[in-house]
């Protein structure tokens, strides 16, 4: 009878050389994709997180307003709490990552038909720390709304908080001023020295946040005031 014929032990040792090798590569190529992905997927969150932050904030200043109807009746002496505290208001200067800032507008969403609120609030944007202590160094971005604008100091104002942005580098808002066509830092209708009466007309939001791996991811926009005249309900 015929030897049956079969595989040398070196051949076999040379396939299972070549299909290590095949396993390794293909391992390889599962576990860049897997990392290409998840790359991908945190650049998009940070992104997503960053389009929806200056979308709230271009919203906030679209609506911004003044009103000459502060609840002091004309020719009578208004208390000092209400000259102090304007209902209606935009006071703004440049500070550290986030600049001062408070403003009001009709940017408010009302959820309820018997709510005892109107679309009138005051916004501000503040800086906090992270609070979880792997994250101590990070600063967030926060919105405060004022829902009932009244004329109490700000700090003894009801208001809620929400994170409108995480681990933010800075935020820079300019304002335009149409009468001498340039952008200012700093903006002030609070004072007859400022801009008591008029409200930019545009106002251009630069926001920077630090993405996973370090590196700055940055966004230019603006936001076009539409109301440019206070509104008046008091008889003339």
């Amino acid at each position: 009878m015929k030897r049956e014929a079969g595989m040398t032990l070196m051949e076999i040792m040379i396939a299972m050389a070549i299909m290590a090798v095949m396993l390794v590569l293909a391992w390889k190529t599962i576990g860049n994709a897997s990392d290409g992905r998840r790359t991908f997927e945190q650049y998009e969150e940070r992104n997503h997180e960053l389009r929806i932050a200056m979308g709230r904030i271009v919203a906030d200043f679209e609506g911004a307003y003044l009103s000459l109807d502060e609840g002091c009746p004309p020719g009578s002496t208004c208390p000092p709490y209400v000259t102090d505290h304007p209902r209606t208001l935009m006071q703004a200067r440049a500070t550290g990552k986030i600049p001062k800032i408070r403003f009001s507008t009709l940017g408010h969403r009302v959820l309820w038909s018997d709510a005892n609120e109107s679309e009138q609030t005051v916004i501000e944007y503040l800086a906090r720390s992270n609070p979880e202590p792997e994250h101590a160094s990070e600063t967030d971005l926060i919105r405060r709304e004022q829902r009932r604008p009244s004329n109490m100091p700000p700090d003894q104002e009801p208001s809620e908080y929400d994170v409108l942005a995480h681990d933010i580098q800075s935020l820079k808002l300019e304002y335009w001023n149409w009468r001498t066509l340039e952008w200012v830092d700093q903006w002030d209708t609070t004072q007859s020295d400022g801009n008591r009466g008029w409200l930019p007309s545009r106002v251009r939001i630069t926001l920077v946040l630090k993405s996973f791996d370090g590196k700055d991811i940055k966004m230019v926009t603006q936001a076009r005031v539409y109301m440019q005249e206070p509104l008046n309900f008091s008889p003339t």
